[in-house]
């Protein structure tokens, strides 16, 4: 039996061998160009790596950002590369590391939140994530929707490019609308030149990306990114267009883009795998099966602070609740918490007095952004209403989570 593996901090030495790790656990063979633009946001001081007679055979990180909320914007602890060997499971590494993670950020102070995106859903619990919002994926048939008319006078102009040259104006629109987005996180430039970094040998047989901005007399209202997947059958083109983001500041710049994206000639399909389950484009066509709309779990939430969390962010209506909170990993969450707030702020104390309503920090987690409800977590059993004072409503929020990247 090997004496206890040892889990450390990361070094920036490790990154090549973590890259590696990274690519046996899920199934890649990363592009040089991908690598050194990953190494780039690559946050080694924040990286846990378990080490087996000088090898890294397990991993996780934290990458610096901040997410919108309901009602503000939150640094949020982004966890993300977390994998093991498949010689090194089920030896307690993966345990090992979330659990010293939490406590690093915990102790840090920097961050009130964490977020993730589960590769796998049964796991990220047992660490107190929880299912914060949904997402829609798009498959959808083209040349069977129809969308209104454009209006007479339009309300400005496309212009299509590389991403790269657009990126002033990408970053324009993507900033101002930021604090509205639930769900949205900060993109430095660094952030940016991953985001848009294209190697070839990644497009798996499709074109590069293209960027299209929306123009109007004030300046960007909007943009897409895309790429399409050229395809012939028997009956003809039959392309695709991979839609990867859509932002719109309004209506009429989201109908010109849509209209823009669903028009490519040529092809016959288009999908987008990270629309918002309150998508408007459900809304617009004429017929709303041929989105060929599936849903999917979106990004995980694991309150840290419950305090500082839930003064963060704000409430749809009044609020003045009793939070009974259990949380077996950091204890200091652990108690009855009185919320007290609204649209315009809230203030989260100790208390003493009887709860209103008891869970534990997932449950939290997963109401936290809005879209995941605590009376239907409460329908399920994961919380105890204990009295008629609810506070479901005043956890919603007027749009839903629409995470518009997996990081």
């Amino acid at each position: 039996m090997k004496d206890v593996l040892r889990l450390r901090p990361a070094t920036a030495d490790d990154y090549p061998a973590i890259a590696d790790l990274l690519d046996t656990v899920f199934h890649e063979e990363l592009s040089a160009e991908y690598r050194e633009a990953s190494a780039a946001v690559f946050e080694a001081e924040r990286a846990l790596v378990v080490e087996d007679e000088g090898a890294v055979v397990a991993h996780t990180n934290l990458l610096t950002r901040d997410l919108t909320v309901p009602g503000g914007i939150v640094a949020a602890a982004h966890v993300t590369g977390v994998g093991v060997l498949p010689t090194h499971r089920r030896q307690g590494l993966l345990t090992r590391m979330m659990h010293r993670q939490l406590r690093d950020v915990a102790e840090a102070g920097r961050e009130p939140i964490a977020v993730l995106w589960a590769s796998e859903t049964k796991i990220y619990p047992r660490f107190g994530y929880g299912p914060a919002s949904a997402r829609l994926s798009f498959s959808i048939m083209n040349r069977e929707v129809r969308l209104p008319a454009p209006p007479a006078e339009p309300s400005g102009q496309l212009r299509m490019g590389d991403p790269h040259d657009l990126l002033p104006a990408i970053t324009k629109v993507y900033e101002q609308l930021r604090p509205e987005q639930i769900g949205w996180s900060s993109r430095d430039e660094r952030w940016w030149r991953y985001v848009l970094v294209d190697p070839k040998d990644g497009r798996d047989g499709a074109t590069r990306r293209y960027g299209v901005v929306h123009e109007g007399p004030g300046g960007p209202t909007g943009y897409a990114l895309w790429r399409v997947k050229d395809k012939w059958t028997g009956h003809g083109p039959d392309a695709e267009v991979q839609v990867r983001e859509v932002a719109a500041a309004d209506p009429a710049t989201y109908l010109a883009l849509w209209r823009f994206l669903l028009g490519i000639d040529l092809s016959r399909s288009v999908t987008h795998s990270l629309a918002a389950v309150d998508e408007p484009l459900q809304y617009l066509v004429d017929e709303p099966r041929r989105l060929g709309a599936t849903m999917l779990d979106g990004l995980w939430v694991r309150i840290i602070d419950v305090p500082q969390a839930l003064t963060a962010r704000r409430y749809a209506a009044p609020v003045d609740v009793v939070l009974e909170i259990t949380d077996p990993l950091l204890e200091s969450n652990t108690g009855r918490w009185r919320l007290t707030g609204g649209p315009e702020g809230a203030t989260c104390v100790p208390t003493t007095d009887p709860a209103d309503l008891s869970c534990t920090v997932t449950e939290l987690g997963a109401a936290y952004l809005g879209a995941t409800t605590l009376s239907s977590l409460a329908a399920a059993g994961r919380v105890r209403q204990l009295t008629g004072n609810d506070p479901t409503n005043a956890f919603r929020w007027h749009r839903l989570p629409s995470p518009t990247e997996v990081f």
